[in-house]
Protein backbone atom coordinates (compact mmCIF):
# COMPACT_ATOMS: atom_id res chain seq x y z
CA UNK A 1 0.00 0.00 0.00
CA UNK A 2 1.41 3.25 -0.94
CA UNK A 3 0.37 5.97 1.42
CA UNK A 4 0.18 8.88 -1.39
CA UNK A 5 -2.45 11.94 -1.77
CA UNK A 6 -4.39 10.99 -4.45
CA UNK A 7 -7.85 12.22 -6.33
CA UNK A 8 -10.24 10.80 -8.56
CA UNK A 9 -12.28 12.31 -11.53
CA UNK A 10 -15.26 10.48 -12.74
CA UNK A 11 -16.13 10.89 -16.02
CA UNK A 12 -12.87 12.31 -17.26
CA UNK A 13 -12.31 10.94 -20.65
CA UNK A 14 -13.47 14.15 -22.25
CA UNK A 15 -14.83 17.58 -21.73
CA UNK A 16 -15.02 19.44 -18.20
CA UNK A 17 -13.60 16.05 -16.68
CA UNK A 18 -10.82 15.82 -18.66
CA UNK A 19 -9.85 19.50 -18.44
CA UNK A 20 -10.06 19.26 -14.53
CA UNK A 21 -8.04 16.03 -14.60
CA UNK A 22 -5.41 18.52 -16.63
CA UNK A 23 -5.38 21.36 -14.54
CA UNK A 24 -5.05 19.09 -11.15
CA UNK A 25 -2.15 17.45 -12.44
CA UNK A 26 -0.41 20.40 -12.47
CA UNK A 27 -1.81 21.63 -9.24
CA UNK A 28 -2.36 18.45 -7.01
CA UNK A 29 0.94 17.25 -5.45
CA UNK A 30 -0.20 13.32 -5.55
CA UNK A 31 -1.78 11.34 -7.92
CA UNK A 32 -4.35 11.82 -10.12
CA UNK A 33 -6.48 9.04 -11.71
CA UNK A 34 -8.84 9.48 -14.25
CA UNK A 35 -11.73 7.33 -14.55
CA UNK A 36 -13.69 6.51 -18.09
CA UNK A 37 -16.57 3.41 -18.10
CA UNK A 38 -14.86 3.05 -21.93
CA UNK A 39 -11.18 1.70 -21.18
CA UNK A 40 -10.01 2.60 -24.59
CA UNK A 41 -11.21 6.40 -24.41
CA UNK A 42 -9.85 6.50 -20.84
CA UNK A 43 -6.41 5.50 -21.92
CA UNK A 44 -6.47 7.84 -25.06
CA UNK A 45 -7.26 10.49 -23.12
CA UNK A 46 -4.47 9.73 -20.60
CA UNK A 47 -2.00 9.76 -23.39
CA UNK A 48 -2.98 12.85 -24.61
CA UNK A 49 -2.39 14.15 -21.58
CA UNK A 50 1.00 12.52 -21.14
CA UNK A 51 1.80 14.14 -24.90
CA UNK A 52 1.13 17.20 -22.57
CA UNK A 53 4.09 16.07 -19.93
CA UNK A 54 1.24 15.17 -17.76
CA UNK A 55 1.13 11.82 -15.43
CA UNK A 56 -2.40 10.94 -15.09
CA UNK A 57 -3.46 7.03 -13.78
CA UNK A 58 -6.43 5.67 -15.25
CA UNK A 59 -8.71 3.56 -13.44
CA UNK A 60 -11.94 2.02 -15.49
CA UNK A 61 -15.31 3.16 -13.89
CA UNK A 62 -19.04 2.72 -15.09
CA UNK A 63 -20.66 4.82 -11.91
CA UNK A 64 -23.99 2.93 -13.24
CA UNK A 65 -22.74 -0.61 -12.35
CA UNK A 66 -22.30 -0.75 -8.65
CA UNK A 67 -19.51 -3.73 -9.15
CA UNK A 68 -17.34 -1.22 -11.19
CA UNK A 69 -17.88 0.96 -8.37
CA UNK A 70 -16.59 -1.24 -5.80
CA UNK A 71 -13.63 -2.30 -8.08
CA UNK A 72 -12.54 1.07 -7.72
CA UNK A 73 -13.40 1.71 -4.17
CA UNK A 74 -11.05 -1.51 -3.15
CA UNK A 75 -8.07 -0.49 -5.84
CA UNK A 76 -7.82 2.93 -3.81
CA UNK A 77 -8.07 1.31 -0.31
CA UNK A 78 -5.53 -1.97 -1.47
CA UNK A 79 -3.22 0.98 -3.38
CA UNK A 80 -3.63 4.12 -1.46
CA UNK A 81 -5.04 3.51 2.11
CA UNK A 82 -7.77 5.98 0.72
CA UNK A 83 -8.89 8.94 -1.12
CA UNK A 84 -8.12 12.44 -0.76
CA UNK A 85 -10.28 14.15 -3.26
CA UNK A 86 -13.36 13.37 -4.99
CA UNK A 87 -15.05 14.80 -8.27
CA UNK A 88 -18.23 13.46 -9.37
CA UNK A 89 -18.03 14.47 -12.79
CA UNK A 90 -19.92 12.01 -14.28
CA UNK A 91 -23.23 12.54 -15.90
CA UNK A 92 -25.63 12.33 -19.14
CA UNK A 93 -28.37 14.26 -20.90
CA UNK A 94 -30.51 12.70 -23.99
CA UNK A 95 -31.15 15.19 -26.98
CA UNK A 96 -32.79 12.65 -28.41
CA UNK A 97 -36.38 13.71 -28.52
CA UNK A 98 -37.57 10.51 -30.54
CA UNK A 99 -37.09 8.98 -26.91
CA UNK A 100 -40.29 8.39 -24.80
CA UNK A 101 -39.82 11.24 -22.13
CA UNK A 102 -40.37 8.74 -19.36
CA UNK A 103 -37.41 6.46 -20.28
CA UNK A 104 -35.16 9.65 -20.84
CA UNK A 105 -36.15 11.02 -17.07
CA UNK A 106 -35.29 7.21 -15.94
CA UNK A 107 -31.90 7.12 -17.16
CA UNK A 108 -30.96 10.84 -16.64
CA UNK A 109 -31.78 10.23 -12.82
CA UNK A 110 -30.18 7.00 -12.17
CA UNK A 111 -27.26 7.90 -13.39
CA UNK A 112 -26.77 11.73 -12.77
CA UNK A 113 -28.31 11.24 -9.09
CA UNK A 114 -28.47 7.78 -8.00
CA UNK A 115 -25.25 6.51 -9.57
CA UNK A 116 -23.64 9.31 -8.34
CA UNK A 117 -25.28 8.96 -5.04
CA UNK A 118 -23.64 5.32 -4.93
CA UNK A 119 -20.38 6.18 -5.70
CA UNK A 120 -20.68 8.28 -2.58
CA UNK A 121 -21.74 5.59 -0.57
CA UNK A 122 -18.80 3.72 -1.46
CA UNK A 123 -15.78 5.77 -1.43
CA UNK A 124 -16.94 8.10 1.75
CA UNK A 125 -15.77 5.65 4.13
CA UNK A 126 -12.12 5.69 2.44
CA UNK A 127 -11.94 9.79 2.81
CA UNK A 128 -8.97 10.71 5.08
CA UNK A 129 -8.72 13.97 7.01
CA UNK A 130 -9.23 16.85 5.01
CA UNK A 131 -10.36 15.17 1.81
CA UNK A 132 -12.73 17.41 -0.48
CA UNK A 133 -15.43 16.19 -2.64
CA UNK A 134 -16.93 18.00 -4.94
CA UNK A 135 -20.27 17.24 -7.00
CA UNK A 136 -20.81 18.63 -10.39
CA UNK A 137 -24.03 20.18 -10.33
CA UNK A 138 -25.55 22.65 -12.90
CA UNK A 139 -27.40 26.37 -13.04
CA UNK A 140 -30.42 23.76 -14.14
CA UNK A 141 -30.99 22.89 -10.70
CA UNK A 142 -31.94 26.78 -9.64
CA UNK A 143 -33.75 26.86 -12.94
CA UNK A 144 -35.49 23.38 -12.18
CA UNK A 145 -35.72 24.19 -8.55
CA UNK A 146 -38.01 27.79 -9.41
CA UNK A 147 -40.05 25.33 -11.67
CA UNK A 148 -41.60 23.45 -9.27
CA UNK A 149 -44.55 23.95 -6.69
CA UNK A 150 -44.32 25.81 -3.74
CA UNK A 151 -44.66 22.52 -2.07
CA UNK A 152 -41.98 20.69 -3.78
CA UNK A 153 -39.50 23.75 -3.34
CA UNK A 154 -40.18 23.85 0.45
CA UNK A 155 -39.26 20.45 0.58
CA UNK A 156 -35.68 20.38 -1.45
CA UNK A 157 -34.64 24.07 0.68
CA UNK A 158 -35.55 22.55 3.65
CA UNK A 159 -32.54 22.16 5.58
CA UNK A 160 -33.55 18.94 7.68
CA UNK A 161 -34.25 17.31 4.26
CA UNK A 162 -32.70 13.87 4.57
CA UNK A 163 -31.21 11.38 1.83
CA UNK A 164 -33.86 9.18 2.26
CA UNK A 165 -36.38 11.96 1.21
CA UNK A 166 -34.64 13.53 -1.08
CA UNK A 167 -34.00 9.92 -3.15
CA UNK A 168 -37.73 9.41 -2.20
CA UNK A 169 -38.75 12.59 -4.47
CA UNK A 170 -36.14 11.81 -7.09
CA UNK A 171 -37.97 8.25 -7.39
CA UNK A 172 -41.42 9.99 -7.33
CA UNK A 173 -40.77 11.94 -10.55
CA UNK A 174 -39.15 8.91 -12.08
CA UNK A 175 -42.24 6.94 -11.24
CA UNK A 176 -44.45 10.36 -12.47
CA UNK A 177 -42.94 10.26 -15.74
CA UNK A 178 -43.60 7.06 -16.97
CA UNK A 179 -47.44 8.03 -17.27
CA UNK A 180 -46.56 12.00 -18.14
CA UNK A 181 -48.04 13.05 -14.76
CA UNK A 182 -44.82 14.96 -13.46
CA UNK A 183 -46.35 18.05 -14.05
CA UNK A 184 -49.28 17.72 -12.29
CA UNK A 185 -47.55 17.09 -9.07
CA UNK A 186 -45.81 19.87 -9.15
CA UNK A 187 -42.50 18.19 -10.73
CA UNK A 188 -40.02 20.94 -13.37
CA UNK A 189 -40.28 18.86 -16.63
CA UNK A 190 -38.30 20.35 -18.89
CA UNK A 191 -34.76 19.33 -19.94
CA UNK A 192 -35.35 15.64 -20.35
CA UNK A 193 -35.38 15.79 -16.11
CA UNK A 194 -31.46 17.16 -16.52
CA UNK A 195 -32.80 19.75 -14.35
CA UNK A 196 -34.65 17.67 -11.42
CA UNK A 197 -31.02 15.19 -11.28
CA UNK A 198 -29.33 18.44 -10.82
CA UNK A 199 -31.64 19.88 -7.84
CA UNK A 200 -31.05 16.08 -6.08
CA UNK A 201 -27.14 16.68 -6.93
CA UNK A 202 -27.12 19.70 -5.77
CA UNK A 203 -29.53 18.82 -2.41
CA UNK A 204 -27.22 15.71 -2.07
CA UNK A 205 -24.28 17.87 -1.49
CA UNK A 206 -25.44 19.81 1.39
CA UNK A 207 -26.84 16.78 3.32
CA UNK A 208 -23.67 15.17 2.89
CA UNK A 209 -21.74 18.02 4.31
CA UNK A 210 -24.44 18.20 7.05
CA UNK A 211 -24.41 14.56 8.33
CA UNK A 212 -19.94 14.19 7.63
CA UNK A 213 -20.53 17.61 10.37
CA UNK A 214 -22.30 15.93 12.74
CA UNK A 215 -20.28 12.45 12.03
CA UNK A 216 -17.13 14.38 13.49
CA UNK A 217 -15.66 13.85 10.55
CA UNK A 218 -11.99 15.56 9.86
CA UNK A 219 -12.21 18.72 8.30
CA UNK A 220 -14.13 16.91 4.82
CA UNK A 221 -15.96 19.41 2.66
CA UNK A 222 -18.60 18.75 0.32
CA UNK A 223 -19.88 21.35 -1.87
CA UNK A 224 -22.15 21.26 -5.37
CA UNK A 225 -20.43 22.79 -8.55
CA UNK A 226 -22.04 24.72 -11.61
CA UNK A 227 -18.96 24.99 -13.92
CA UNK A 228 -20.87 27.52 -16.09
CA UNK A 229 -22.41 26.71 -19.90
CA UNK A 230 -19.66 25.22 -21.03
CA UNK A 231 -18.65 23.80 -24.98
CA UNK A 232 -19.20 20.38 -24.87
CA UNK A 233 -20.87 17.33 -26.79
CA UNK A 234 -23.50 17.79 -23.31
CA UNK A 235 -24.47 21.48 -24.24
CA UNK A 236 -24.47 20.37 -27.54
CA UNK A 237 -21.23 22.78 -28.30
CA UNK A 238 -23.70 25.71 -27.44
CA UNK A 239 -22.02 26.95 -24.43
CA UNK A 240 -19.75 29.98 -24.27
CA UNK A 241 -17.27 28.96 -21.74
CA UNK A 242 -14.07 26.31 -23.03
CA UNK A 243 -13.67 23.37 -20.71
CA UNK A 244 -10.45 25.07 -19.53
CA UNK A 245 -12.94 27.52 -17.87
CA UNK A 246 -15.66 25.34 -16.72
CA UNK A 247 -13.02 23.47 -14.72
CA UNK A 248 -12.03 26.33 -13.08
CA UNK A 249 -15.17 26.04 -10.18
CA UNK A 250 -14.75 22.72 -9.33
CA UNK A 251 -11.04 23.30 -8.84
CA UNK A 252 -11.20 25.76 -6.47
CA UNK A 253 -13.73 23.76 -4.92
CA UNK A 254 -11.20 20.37 -4.58
CA UNK A 255 -8.37 22.46 -3.67
CA UNK A 256 -9.72 24.75 -0.34
CA UNK A 257 -7.45 24.96 1.79
CA UNK A 258 -7.39 22.89 5.46
CA UNK A 259 -10.37 24.29 7.96
CA UNK A 260 -11.75 26.07 5.44
CA UNK A 261 -15.19 27.30 6.75
CA UNK A 262 -16.64 28.30 3.92
CA UNK A 263 -17.50 27.17 1.41
CA UNK A 264 -19.13 24.25 2.97
CA UNK A 265 -22.05 22.31 1.86
CA UNK A 266 -22.82 24.87 -1.03
CA UNK A 267 -23.35 25.54 -3.84
CA UNK A 268 -21.21 27.44 -5.89
CA UNK A 269 -21.29 29.01 -9.35
CA UNK A 270 -17.49 29.65 -10.91
CA UNK A 271 -16.29 30.40 -7.22
CA UNK A 272 -19.19 32.33 -5.86
CA UNK A 273 -21.39 30.89 -3.16
CA UNK A 274 -24.81 30.98 -4.65
CA UNK A 275 -27.74 30.75 -2.00
CA UNK A 276 -29.93 27.85 -2.07
CA UNK A 277 -33.42 29.17 -1.35
CA UNK A 278 -37.43 29.75 -2.42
Amino acid sequence: MVNVSVLKVTGSNKGIGFAIVRALCKQFDGDVILTARDEGRGQAAVKALQGEGLQPKFQPLDIDDHNSVIRLRDFLQQTYGGLDILVNNAAILFHDESLPYGKRAKEVIKTNYFSNLDVCNALFPILRPHARVVNLSSVMSQIGLNGCSEALRARFTDPTISIEELSSLMQRFVDLSQNGKQDEAGYFSSYHGYAMSKIGVTVMSMIQQRELDKSGADDIVVNACCPGYVDTDMSEHKGFLTIDQGAEGPIYCALLPPNVSSPRGKFISQKNIVEWKM
